[in-house]
């Protein structure tokens, strides 16, 4: 955890399960670290896991398992995919399109740069 970063804990440690889904250390249907586990791992309250916990709850990535724990879910790579998807056009590309509008760069010319790499 960067906990010099303006990005709160939490949504690093959702970034950091995204990354753990997304090369597979972590796949469908098996457990995942208790939020103890975690947060003793990441040298986090645990607290703050629980909430991480709580979003990717939200999202249908994870799913509580009563006396078990959190197990993922069998689409929780297709539903990681898309919260990515969702971030990157919600955030990302309303930051980049703001950018381009302050220094002047039109989208013909990103396509045209973008078309031109070698």
């Amino acid at each position: 955890m960067d906990f010099t970063s303006d990005k709160p804990i939490y949504r690093q440690i959702i970034d950091f399960s995204f990354g753990q889904i997304l090369t597979g250390a972590w796949t469908a249907g098996e457990r995942v670290p208790s939020v103890r586990e975690l947060s003793v791992q990441l040298s986090v309250n645990s607290h703050t896991v629980l909430k991480a916990y709580e979003y990717l709850q939200a999202e249908g990535i994870i799913v509580s398992r009563r006396g078990m724990g959190f197990y993922l879910t069998a689409d929780a790579l297709e539903q990681v995919n898309q919260a990515r998807r969702r971030e990157f056009f919600d955030t990302t590309l309303t930051g980049l399109f703001r950018e381009m509008e302050l220094l002047g760069i039109s989208i013909d010319e990103v396509v045209s740069k973008y078309n031109s790499r070698s």
